[in-house]
């Protein structure tokens, strides 16, 4: 039996989260079901860590022991036979017995999108947050940079387990401009729940006028009360999850 490090990619629409939950359809009940088929006899997968319902994926990692005996490659084409079309298997390798997707993780990124247009775009709010009027591009520009480093981010999300700490160390935020829109990327070394939503938010609120810079850097450095508000999740991505080298693959 070999454990195996897989990358996902799935369209969140459909989904009520990553997490399995009784009598929802989820991205990880999914993929056990498909693991099922392929003689699978395990509990629960490992994640990387769980989306919310209608929050997408480039690059989701999970684990899996499993006893298969054909190549990698065979899995991933197995696997996505079985799975459904807003759900695909993007890399398959072995990786080592003791290795965690969530604990041995280093760095996520996430990618949001925002649209800027005064009538709906059907075929575009299905990946984006829908704005209007047009932000202030010089005051989104200095929000980012106010998350950059490491802080108690308290204000704008809460840890995984009750009583966790709210301290991240926050690599890189930026916003860049892409058709119709922007496109803001932040890497970090983990992140608390709704935190990427709560940041994309509020640095909206402040380019908007809503929210001034000075509040949202009281946030950053003191944990002070936020603006409450989160954006919505179909402008998210999980886009990559980093691992030392050491731990990611044999």
């Amino acid at each position: 039996m070999e454990r195996y490090q897989i990358i996902l990619a799935y369209d969140g629409t459909g989904f009520q989260g990553f997490q399995r939950q009784e009598g929802d359809r989820t991205v990880q009940g999914e993929v056990e079901k498909a693991l099922r088929q392929l003689g699978w006899l395990g509990g629960s997968i490992l994640s990387a860590g769980r989306t919310d319902a209608g929050v997408h994926a480039a690059g989701q990692v999970i684990a899996v022991d499993l006893e298969w005996n054909h190549s990698t490659n065979a899995l991933l084409q197995a696997m996505n036979a079985n799975l459904p079309e807003d759900v695909a298997v993007r890399n398959v390798q072995i990786t080592l017995d003791g290795f965690h997707p969530r604990y041995d993780a280093v760095r996520r990124t996430y990618h949001y999108h925002i649209l800027v247009d005064p009538i709906r775009q059907p075929l575009k709010e299905r990946y984006a947050w829908r704005i209007y009027p047009e932000v202030e591009v010089d005051r989104l520009h200095a929000a980012a940079q106010l998350l950059v480093g490491a802080h108690d981010f308290a204000a704008f999300g809460r840890p995984p387990k009750a009583g966790g700490s709210t301290t991240r160390q926050v690599f890189r935020a930026e916003w860049l401009a892409e058709e119709g829109g922007w496109r803001f990327e932040v890497t970090a070394n983990a992140f608390l729940y709704h935190m990427v939503r709560r940041m994309v938010y509020l640095q909206v609120m402040a380019a908007l006028g809503q929210w001034s810079l000075e509040r949202l850097q009281k946030g950053v450095e003191r944990a002070e009360p936020q603006l409450p508000g989160l954006a919505p999740p179909q402008g998210l991505v999980l886009m990559e999850v980093q691992y030392p080298l050491n731990r990611q693959e044999l």
